[in-house]
């Protein structure tokens, strides 16, 4: 069985892993050298690094038996493109949609934000002017922050990337207001972060137990700040574990 993972996450990893063990030829694709590294390697498995297109999809899927979507539950258009790629090349697409954190809010308050532009007013009102506002929703937003807060004040965490560096820039954020590092972080680092900055507020994503939200959450709390948290994007889907079972018996 030839499957095709769009991962660069925890469950693309580990599915790759599992597969390849059970003797799928596995490709990988990663955007990015960070999920390069974070893949590793393994026999079995081969990673196709870099954006792609719908186009670039395409042809990376073409003759595959299966074409598994395991990308970052925000990462809407890439998994649209997925879809359509999937379609149109005739593969069946098996969607892994990552299991919410249920854990309760914290003390300190949680608000949801329909899309970085709502965080973004909100983290204004709560933080006022002044306040330092701690954004972990990656790179890719940081200009729809610039606009509504003053980049002195935004702390951005990003990827260790020279075009996450850029994105800062081009925002205006001060160099020593950026955290470039790979994540996820446990809850002490986060509170370092947190009371080293002097954030008033923290915008992030409700990216589930493997992206280390909840270690987020806790150590707002622990810092007595409120949490900022982008409403994820309703999809349909399988489990990790269904998808997993859907695919053993591809390989039976």
């Amino acid at each position: 069985m030839r499957a095709v993972i769009f991962g660069g996450t925890t469950e693309g990893r580990e599915l790759s892993q599992a597969l390849a063990a059970e003797g799928a030829d596995v490709i990988v694709s990663v955007a990015t050298h960070v999920g390069t590294e974070e893949q590793g390697s393994r026999d079995g498995v081969t990673i196709s690094e870099g954006l792609k297109d719908e186009a670039g999809m395409r042809e990376l899927i073409r003759g595959a038996d299966v074409v598994i979507d395991a990308t970052h539950p925000y990462a809407v258009v890439v998994t649209e493109n997925i879809r359509l790629a999937a379609e149109k090349e005739g593969v069946e697409r098996l969607r892994v949609v990552r299991a919410e954190s249920t854990e309760e809010a914290a003390p300190a308050g949680i608000h949801i934000a329909a899309d970085a532009a709502d965080a973004a007013e909100k983290a204004l009102q709560i933080a006022g002017p002044k306040g330092r506002v701690l954004l972990t929703t990656g790179s890719k937003d940081l200009a729809i922050y610039a606009a509504v807060i003053d980049p002195e004040q935004l702390i951005a965490r990003v990827l260790p990337l020279v075009q996450s560096i850029e994105l800062c820039e081009k925002a205006q954020i001060p160099h020593r207001n950026i955290v470039a590092v790979q994540g996820p972080f446990s809850e002490e680092l986060n509170r370092a972060v947190i009371r080293d900055y002097e954030a008033k507020v923290m915008i992030t994503k409700e990216s589930g137990r493997a992206g280390g939200f909840l270690e987020k959450i806790r150590a707002c709390e622990a810092c007595g700040i409120p949490a900022i948290v982008i409403a994820r994007p309703q999809e349909d889907g399988l489990s990790y574990d269904e998808v997993l079972a859907v695919c053993r018996e591809k390989l039976k």
